[in-house]
């Protein structure tokens, strides 16, 4: 059994940032926005904008990150290859530990494709 669930960890987030969105209703409008505005496809499509949020979140080592940006490639249709080879770039630009985060990336699209 993997020693955590992607599926969980974007739920228990999703709550905790329900709390904070209230708490703090103009940050959250704002970054919420700006996700949206930088997210939009344009020139890149939506799918090669998440491979690079994902490839981001591998870097810096954001379970979160790898779960949302994973979770939401899966709903675009991105495909296996296209993961990996974001993945690829990702580690060759953070070395060992974009390694690790990468294998976390595998393991959430495991996760998140076992039950599409």
């Amino acid at each position: 059994m993997p020693s955590k669930s992607f599926k969980q960890i974007t739920q228990d987030l999703n709550k905790a940032i329900a709390t904070f969105r209230v708490a703090q209703p103009d940050t959250m409008g704002g970054f919420s926005a700006m996700a949206k505005s930088a997210l939009e496809p344009g020139v890149l499509s939506a799918i090669d904008k998440e491979l690079i949020a994902l490839s981001i979140g591998v870097a810096v080592r954001c379970d979160g990150c790898l779960g949302f940006h994973v979770k939401t490639l899966v709903r675009l249709g991105a495909s296996r290859e296209q993961l990996m080879e974001a993945l690829g770039v990702a580690v060759y630009m953070g070395g060992g530990p974009s390694l690790m985060y990468a294998a976390e990336s595998v393991r959430a699209w495991e996760e998140f494709t076992e039950a599409a």
